[in-house]
């Protein structure tokens, strides 16, 4: 099995890679050529656009836990990732590169795991010998592979887990925005602030009930477009261990 165990980390790249996407789609608005001076209305009467962006990163830097659902292209291909995650390290989603292959992952306490599609499996399986491949495959669909969440290896693949980390690159001091009108987001109110228009532009959807979350960032045009959509504030994270019977150590 080391051959296995050297390319089971894969997901390793996309959690990263997930984590730039989020931070960069908020940061992208810091280089704008400018503020927009215009006021809000309603719940932000007198705030400028810049002014509500910023406040709106200050209330989610203090999120104790929330959901990300992002979908996003890059040079890697098309990337999908949902993820839980709060404070603690606890996490539980699942993230997909590309246009085969799924990986779940769970952090529960000191220890993580994944679970991959018979997709993801038959890729990472890819120039090994026929018998071993389908060997893998019947020892690992539908089961668990467990990690100790310390292990040095696990480190990359469980960075889209550490919510203080994530949250701490999202710094205020955005100078772009242009508030518009009112709208809903998954249900919630929320105040539409753009920077850009035609072929590139970004979007900030902020909650205009209770605490001025982010709720929605859509990129269009540029290298990375795509939509990081933010939910379930403050609310436990269902990251609960797998059955023992559905668990393989690939140490044993």
């Amino acid at each position: 099995m080391p051959a296995l165990g050297r390319r089971l980390p894969s997901p390793r790249r996309r959690a990263a890679l997930t984590t730039a996407l989020l931070v960069a789609a908020v940061a992208a608005g810091a280089t704008a050529c400018g503020p927009f001076e215009e006021e809000a209305s309603g719940p932000f009467k007198g705030l400028t656009g810049p002014q509500i962006v910023n406040k709106s990163i200050g209330a989610t830097k203090g999120a104790k836990s929330l959901t990300l659902d992002v979908a996003t292209t890059s040079a890697d291909g098309p990337l999908k990732a949902y993820m839980s995650i709060d404070r603690s390290g606890q996490c539980a989603g699942t993230l997909s590169v590309g246009v085969t292959g799924t990986a779940e992952l769970i952090r529960s306490g000191g220890t993580a795991y994944m679970r991959f599609d018979e997709a993801f499996l038959r890729e990472q399986g890819k120039g090994e010998p026929k018998e071993q491949q389908e060997a893998v495959l019947k020892m690992l669909k539908g089961k668990w592979v467990e990690t100790d969440a310390s292990d040095p290896e696990a480190k990359d693949s469980l960075e889209l887990c550490d919510l203080n980390a994530l949250l701490s690159e999202f710094e205020q001091g955005v100078n772009f925005a242009d508030a518009g009108e009112e709208t809903t987001v998954n249900g919630k109110k929320a105040l539409r602030l753009t920077e850009g228009a035609g072929a590139e532009s970004t979007t900030v959807y902020v909650a205009t009930e209770g605490t001025p979350y982010l709720l929605k960032i859509v990129s269009k045009g540029g290298e990375e477009p795509g939509t990081i959509t933010f939910s379930s504030y403050d609310k436990p994270v269902p990251a609960r261990k797998p059955a023992a019977e559905d668990v393989v150590d690939l140490e044993d």
